[in-house]
């Protein structure tokens, strides 16, 4: 059966590798499996505070559920085509959304704040995830994305980038749990306006998107110019 190929012991990054339809489930529960990745799936639900074995079984039907076929296993791409689809699939995007989601999120604010004070410290949460990851960006296009598809890659220059992508990474990884408080889980009152909801939901995306682009930044393309 497919849930035995799992184990409360094995790495939460190495799951969403091999079966990228548990990376929602981590989502719905809060668990980092990009940035904080290398945590078992056991010591993952115990710092949430979530059964292991209720998500055992969650991920287990997620796997069994799964629909259509096997997305392309991104371990298998060169290089060159997976800095090339981070920045096709995530980049892109990435530069479309965070304008649209920081004009949304000070127009929220703006009506609603009176209301719910929360609304405040997302409006800030946003701009500055915003402020965080256009600029790393650029810099991964303009610099270290260059340097790890060079013909002969000067390693030991590129091990010094990939630290600070590390430690930028982590930082918007904490951004992204001041956004969940915030919105208290993207949970809507019942009052919300249509931007509201627009809002929400671009958030959720937001950070689904985020939390792929670091995984495949951290657990495949990093682990191929380790020391």
């Amino acid at each position: 059966m497919e849930n035995q190929i799992l184990n409360r012991q094995q790495p939460v990054a190495s799951v969403v590798l091999d079966h990228s339809e548990c990376a929602q489930v981590f989502q719905r529960h809060r668990i980092d499996f990009c940035c904080q990745g290398e945590q078992s799936i056991e010591a993952a639900a115990n710092a949430r505070k979530v059964d292991v074995d209720a998500l055992l079984a969650e991920l287990s039907r997620a796997i069994a559920d799964r629909r259509g076929d096997r997305q392309d296993d991104p371990r298998e791409l060169s290089t060159p085509r997976l800095v090339a689809y981070i920045v096709s699939k995530h980049h892109e995007y990435l530069r479309k959304v965070l304008p649209f989601v920081q004009t949304l999120a000070t127009k929220v604010s703006r009506v609603h704040g009176d209301h719910n004070q929360k609304l405040r410290h997302l409006e800030a949460a946003v701009q500055e995830i915003s402020s965080a990851l256009l600029p790393h960006l650029d810099d991964e296009e303009q610099s270290l994305f260059p340097a790890l598809t060079a013909e002969e890659p000067d390693r030991s220059a590129i091990a010094s980038q990939l630290a600070s992508m590390q430690d930028e990474h982590l930082a918007v990884a904490r951004l992204l749990e001041r956004i969940r408080a915030a919105s208290d889980d993207f949970t809507l009152p019942e009052w919300a306006c249509n931007s509201y909801h627009t809002l929400f939901s671009e958030l959720r995306q937001l950070e689904s998107d985020v939390f792929t682009h670091v995984h495949l930044e951290n657990h495949v393309l990093k682990p191929r110019f380790a020391e």
